[in-house]
C-alpha cells in the first residue's frame, strides 16, 4: 500500500514539472557605470531593472518563455 502512495506521489511530481516553463530574462543596468546585463536572476543592489521580460539570454525576444505567439518588440526610444 505504501509503495502505491510513493509511486503516485512521484508520478504526480513528474507530471507537474512537465508543465514548468523556464524563468524569463530581464535587462539590468549598473548604477555604478551604466553597463547592461541580461540575466534571469537579480544581480544585486548595484543594479536596476531596465526592461523585460524576454525569452532569450540576449534580451532580444520580448515575452515569457513558453508563450506563443511571441509579442512584437516595443518601439525604440
Amino acid at each position: 500500500m505504501k509503495s502505491r502512495i510513493v509511486i503516485a506521489a512521484v508520478s504526480t511530481l513528474f507530471a507537474i514539472s512537465a508543465f514548468a516553463a523556464p524563468a524569463p530574462w530581464y535587462k539590468w543596468r549598473s548604477k555604478l557605470d551604466g553597463k547592461a546585463l541580461c540575466t534571469q536572476t537579480y544581480p544585486g543592489q548595484g543594479w536596476e531593472k531596465v526592461s523585460g521580460p524576454y525569452k532569450d539570454g540576449r534580451c532580444e525576444t520580448v515575452g515569457l518563455p513558453g508563450e506563443y505567439p511571441p509579442r512584437p518588440l516595443p518601439p525604440s526610444k
